[in-house]
């Protein structure tokens, strides 16, 4: 009878405890690209495909697929603009680069129906910006010869700003 009347002050304390332990807080804290982040970015990318020959469009994402930076090149191709757009919103929604994106959704794959989704770009251009297993936003290059040549763009624009998102 003493153990049952001190164990349940006991197991009330736990239960308490268990509760607070579990409790989640209300907030949460995010880093994002600034806007002159994003832009460095940007520049980068064009910089590098300048030197290629390449006349291109770039578009960089905040965190959430929203553009924060668009700069297209002026013999660029008007569609340039929403591909560049829609490679760096597909490759932020889908957290990994447009390029693989191609391979896992190809005909008869059992992700192939993704290629219908409106926005849905499979092709190299788009990489998702990350650092320290976070992911600040998404960058898309459009208007190289090739997915290739734009991905190597976006990569170019992702390590100009390496250094200012390591943490």
């Amino acid at each position: 009878m003493k153990t049952a009347k001190f164990l349940a002050p006991v197991m009330v304390s736990l239960s308490l405890l268990a509760l607070t332990a579990t409790a989640q807080v209300g907030t949460f804290q995010l880093k994002s690209l600034t806007p002159e982040t994003a832009l460095k970015a940007a520049q980068a990318a064009i910089d590098a495909c300048n030197k290629q020959g390449f006349q291109v469009a770039v578009a960089v994402t905040d965190r959430s697929g929203v553009t924060q930076v668009l700069l297209r090149d002026r013999f660029a191709g008007p569609h340039t603009v929403e591909v560049s757009t829609n490679k760096a919103w597909t490759a932020l929604t889908f957290r990994t680069s447009t390029k693989e994106l191609g391979v896992q959704t190809q005909a008869n794959s059992p992700s192939s129906g993704l290629r219908n989704f409106p926005r849905f770009i499979p092709v190299g251009g788009g990489l998702p910006i990350e650092a320290g297993g976070n992911i600040f936003g998404s960058i898309g290059v459009s208007g190289g010869p090739s997915g290739d040549a734009d991905e190597i763009c976006a990569k170019a624009g992702i390590k100009a700003i390496s250094d200012a998102i390591e943490f």
